[in-house]
């Protein structure tokens, strides 16, 4: 089941309705590195990845990864890893996937700037969960914690977040 993004912070999937974050620049058809854009566009769901100390695997159809301490994303135009998962530390720019706070204690990478990818399009753009007072994202869409649990429920690999202004 897709899960459908407004630009005005409604997410809907099946029967429910609900509040998202998206990029603090607003939705962008030319996503750029560092822009804070969410892009718009229909985007395949790649896989769960969660934080194994604070909850455990939810249930959903899609492929379910633990994250470590050292598991990172890089977000370094140029880096031959660039919007790749990496080892950390690492020597090129990256993004922490095990932080302090609960933001991604779920994660959903969306099949953004993948296949290929193409430096400075875009990196590290994912579901996850919202910060308090949905606060904006740096590009990803956020769920609060239930709503994401629910639509996790539904997800299957044929299911995408399709994001329209």
């Amino acid at each position: 089941m897709d899960l459908l993004v407004s630009g005005d912070g409604v997410a809907r999937f099946g029967a429910h309705t609900v509040r998202c974050a998206l990029g603090r620049g607003g939705l962008s058809a030319d996503k750029r590195e560092g822009d804070g854009a969410t892009p718009i566009g229909a985007w395949p769901l790649r896989r769960l990845l969660y934080r194994p100390d604070r909850l455990e695997p939810p249930p959903t159809g899609l492929p379910v990864t633990p994250i470590a301490a050292t598991d990172g994303w890089c977000d370094a135009p140029g880096d031959p890893n660039y919007n790749l998962p990496v080892v950390l530390p690492y020597p090129a720019s990256t993004e922490a996937l095990w932080r302090e706070d609960t933001v991604y204690d779920l994660i959903v990478p969306l099949g953004y700037n993948d296949t290929p990818v193409v430096s400075g399009r875009g990196s590290a753009i994912f579901l996850h969960l919202a910060r308090d007072g949905y606060l904006p994202t740096e590009g990803c869409v956020a769920l609060a914690r239930a709503d994401l649990l629910a639509y996790l429920t539904v997800a299957t690999p044929h299911s995408r977040v399709v994001v329209t202004p």
